[in-house]
């Protein structure tokens, strides 16, 4: 029987490349924000607003990805590799699909951001970098389905080092477009846009490329009849991967919502919210990272319907992510000025003023980081043991029905501005970590045999 120390092992080697390669994936959008903020504050205030909008809807689209991994664990688990490729497979499929789906979303952008109260030439601006970025949403959706095929395998290296491998290309085509260095065109926030593009298909194709030839893949065949559908791999995938997107959705929805309220108060504080909500995203990252070594764990231990395993691999994440939360806590207490200033230029009048307000903000994402760790933790158990539906249900009234509110009354109603707001979201993150904890540890960690059903017998008809 595997001990606690074999677990928390086993969710370290997991789970780091996985963290490593969530924040490489931030970093794009943190060369983005640096980059941008070194070039104007109106053009970074419209980079902020414009990245939440693109990754609210990626969120929903990624959920029918991220419900390939404890699809492909568990099957993994029973020995069925034709399982593993119908549901890749098929996740390909949806991603793809979403992500054309989503093209006009962005096209037709700025119509909705004047429509929520946006001014009319930052809504222009957004437009502007969203019919370029707008184009990356169908490899990006795809490249995350073979991140969760890749990392279900175990194969989290490859993960990490596309990753990098596409940030890298993202700061050198940054810095080649956005200030027109070395004879380029200066194109702004174009050229942030391009390099964004640019990025997600150079992972996509690497990914591509390893998942259909690394030696002991190719046993999978995993785009043998890509052309071919599978209509009962399909509906698994769909069923399991909507609820995860929809969850996704309303906790990023609660980020997006309080970023409007934020241009409502002006572009200044719209601009220093960005900057701190990509100072608490990386930490968050790190928390993802376990989170998604915790559901490959927790498949395992759900298809071999073991609930010791269940509990220990769960017991071992939650350790690590706790010890994550103090440090970054006293992080965002004892040095928040030093880490704001890194996203502005040193010579803008308005230097002191925005670390200013950017500092009493990471002093609000303090007081959330144990509520945003606990929730995404959660989650990835509860991914494991693919229980999805009731989370989403959850996730809609924590973050719409208790956090959006909180944000708009504390924020206006009792005048306490970005700082409220940011109180908000903390509200609303408890609520939703309370929730999904006591969902998790009261339900499958308790008696998990009695919700495991067999597995599907494969359908020899399908392929």
């Amino acid at each position: 029987m595997s001990t606690f120390r074999h677990h928390l092992r086993a969710v370290v080697l997991l789970g780091l490349p996985l963290a490593g390669s969530h924040l490489a994936q931030l970093s794009i959008g943190i060369t983005d924000t640096v980059m941008i903020g070194w070039y104007g504050v109106e053009e970074l205030a419209a980079l902020s607003l414009a990245t939440s909008y693109f990754f609210a809807i990626y969120l929903l689209g990624s959920g029918f990805a991220i419900a390939v991994m404890p699809m492909v664990a568990a099957a993994i688990t029973n020995d069925d590799r034709r399982q593993v490729r119908r549901v890749t497979r098929m996740g390909l499929w949806i991603s793809a699909l979403t992500g054309l789906l989503a093209i006009p979303l962005f096209w037709f952008s700025e119509p909705i951001f004047l429509a929520l109260g946006q001014l009319p030439g930052l809504s222009a601006d957004m437009q502007i970098y969203l019919r370029i970025a707008g184009w990356s949403m169908p490899v990006f959706l795809m490249a995350m389905v073979f991140k969760s095929h890749l990392s279900a395998l175990e194969h989290t290296q490859i993960v990490l080092w596309s990753t990098i491998a596409g940030t890298l290309i993202n700061i050198l085509v940054n810095w080649l477009l956005i200030f027109g260095n070395l004879g380029f065109p200066e194109l702004g926030l174009r050229g942030a846009a391009i390099a964004s593009l640019g990025t997600n298909v150079t992972v996509f194709v690497i990914l591509t490329l390893y998942a259909a030839g690394a030696r002991d893949l190719r046993a999978y065949t995993i785009l043998a009849r890509l052309w071919r559908p599978d209509w009962g791999a399909f509906g698994e995938v769909f069923r399991l991967g909507l609820p995860i997107g929809l969850t996704m959705l309303a906790e990023s929805g609660l980020f997006t919502a309080s970023a409007i309220m934020m241009g409502w108060i002006g572009e200044e504080a719209l601009a220093v919210h960005g900057i701190a909500l990509q100072i608490a995203a990386a930490t968050f990252m790190i928390h993802l990272g376990l989170s998604s070594a915790a559901t490959v764990r927790a498949g395992h231990a759900w298809g071999r319907k073991d609930p010791i395993a269940l509990r220990r691999g769960a017991l071992a994440a939650l350790v690590l992510s706790l010890v994550l939360v103090a440090i970054t806590i006293t992080a965002f207490l004892t040095v928040p000025e030093q880490l704001v200033g890194l996203f502005l230029d040193p010579n803008d009048p308005a230097r002191g003023r925005l670390m200013a307000l950017g500092a009493s903000l990471l002093a609000m994402a303090a007081l959330f980081q144990l509520a945003d760790a606990m929730q995404v933790m959660a989650l990835g158990f509860l991914r494991g043991v693919q229980d999805t539906q009731r989370p989403m249900i959850y996730a809609v009234v924590s973050y719409w029905v208790l956090g959006v509110p909180a944000c708009y009354v504390l924020g206006f109603s009792m005048g306490m501005g970005g700082t409220g707001i940011w109180l908000g979201m903390a509200v609303g993150l408890s609520a939703a970590a309370i929730s999904m904890m006591t969902r998790f540890w009261t339900g499958p960690a308790r008696t998990p045999l009695a919700l495991v059903p067999d597995l599907p017998a494969p359908d020899i008809g399908a392929e």
